[in-house]
């Protein structure tokens, strides 16, 4: 077995490969591959059983420099000081990407929520919540959902930090509930960009994604959405799977029969009809013509890779793809469409959140699709001009070009002290 893959590193190492196409100096450089600090708490709880248990949590502030740090908060026992700095700088980049005037954070407490009952999980949320309290707020550090949280989570964090401070103010959080000042829109938005930048790649390669073959790997929120899309546009969902396993079927699936017998069973696993269960990594390694990571980072590796047979990628999940597997598929000529722009519907949405409970104004779904296929649209086109006109070796390069460039210009009017 391998040796693992730390995600902070492989951030880096993104990061360093994009400077070397742009005029940035070593301090620059090390202020933009690091963040500007991070919160590690351990948060003491009382359990259903009357006992105290401490979990280990963390929030990580990467850069400011564009606006509010804006990033999720995910329950995981894999959740590490370095996973959190990476999800922080990635979500930092991804802002700048989509050109949203947000920075990015990230945060997590290592926990398997399936193990605590929803009274526990209230409790532990809002212990962290009050940790949070002073350092986020609608204009220092906006959280919202990641892996293993969502709705309910957000409502909770928000009515803690209202009630600590004594303040009705919906935009200290997003990916809330509609009633709780949530936006229509936002449960389907990671998924929706991805298929939409996915979309975007086709027509870039001059093929139509409506005689595409799809592969999806996690069948999450942002996995199962994009395979339901996917499949609305006419492309034919292949193989789906989740960490229990994954199926395949050549002659195509049903993403919402997959997702509802996930929904009964707990997996994908064991889905009724001809489809043949296969591992993960096999997923990966199909022949199809797009592949859409959709679970958590470091999915392919340089192993991995060497039997990705897919045209084009489209990273639903943040860095799925590790810098040597980045490699193996640029002597591919594989077109990856990167996590810092194919899944920014979340973020992008989220800002949309944000903006509505602002202005206490909100917009029925249909606006809020518009404007997000508006934004990944121009800003693929964008990646492109980079990617042509400077000659860059992967459209991932040039999303960080880009990135780089747009915070480069707002830390050199910002905080800087001479």
């Amino acid at each position: 077995m391998g040796k693992a893959v730390n995600p902070f590193e492989s951030f880096q190492e993104q990061v360093d490969e994009a400077a070397r196409y742009l005029d940035v100096d070593e301090g620059m450089l090390n202020r933009l591959k690091n963040p500007e600090r991070i919160l590690e708490t351990n948060l003491s709880v009382e359990m259903d059983d009357g006992s105290i248990e401490v979990f280990r949590a963390y929030r990580s502030q990467f850069n400011g420099d564009r606006g509010p740090y804006k990033g999720g908060i995910r329950y995981h026992p894999g959740v590490s000081r370095d996973e959190v700095k990476a999800l922080s700088g990635w979500m930092a980049y991804k802002t700048a990407t989509v050109g949203i005037p947000l920075g990015g954070g990230k945060g997590g407490i290592i926990i398997d929520p399936t193990e605590y009952s929803e009274d526990e999980l209230e409790r532990i949320t809002r212990a962290f919540a009050e940790e949070l309290t002073p350092i986020i707020g609608v204009d220092q550090d906006i959280p919202a959902p990641d892996v293993n949280t969502g709705q309910r989570e957000m409502n909770w964090i928000k009515d803690t930090y209202e009630t600590l401070e004594n303040t009705t103010e919906p935009g200290v959080i997003t990916g809330k509930d509609i009633s709780s000042g949530g936006s229509e829109g936002r449960v389907e938005a990671t998924g929706r960009s991805t298929v939409i930048a996915a979309r975007e790649a086709f027509d870039y390669l001059g093929k139509d994604i409506a005689d595409a073959t799809v592969a999806v790997q996690g069948y999450g929120n942002a996995g199962w959405i994009s395979a339901k899309l996917a499949e609305e546009l006419g492309a034919t969902v292949v193989a789906v799977s989740d960490s229990s396993g994954g199926i395949y079927d050549e002659d195509g699936l049903s993403a919402v029969d997959a997702k509802s017998h996930k929904r009964e069973t707990g997996s994908v696993v064991g889905y009724p009809g001809a489809a043949t269960e296969i591992t993960n990594d096999e997923l990966l390694q199909l022949d199809v013509d797009l592949l859409i990571p959709a679970a958590l980072e470091n999915a392919i590796t340089e192993e991995i890779a060497e039997g990705v047979e897919a045209d084009v990628i489209s990273e639903a999940a943040n860095g799925p793809v590790t810098p040597d597997g980045d490699d193996v598929l640029a002597e591919k000529d594989t077109l990856i469409v990167p996590d810092i722009l194919a899944n920014a519907g979340g973020v992008t949405v989220s800002y949309f959140e944000w903006v509505q409970n602002r202005q206490r104004f909100y917009w029925d779904e249909e606006r809020v699709n518009e404007e997000l296929e508006a934004i990944i649209v121009d800003q693929f086109e964008t990646l492109v001009e980079a990617y042509e006109e400077h000659n860059l070796p992967s459209m991932r390069v040039a999303a960080y070009v880009v990135a780089i460039q747009r915070v480069v210009e707002a830390a050199e009017q910002s905080d800087i002290w001479p």
